[in-house]
């Protein structure tokens, strides 16, 4: 059986966790963040998990 190969844009987006969660950034973090409140920038820090069907695909994805 040949090596899976990992898809590099998708391994940069997201971290899979030791226990199989898979982590992203949040959006809209970049630019225009003087709009936003101190509640939402400070929010917007960090890794946020995704829900389980997202995933799956994600996981799915990097090593195919």
């Amino acid at each position: 059986m040949a090596k899976l190969k990992t898809r590099k844009a998708l391994s940069k987006r997201f971290k899979i966790t030791r226990t199989g969660k898979v982590l992203r950034r949040p959006i809209g973090q970049d630019h225009y963040l003087s709009k936003q409140s101190g509640k939402a920038r400070r929010n917007k820090k960090g890794w946020k998990e995704l829900g389980p069907s997202e995933a799956k695909t994600i996981k799915k994805a990097l090593f195919s």
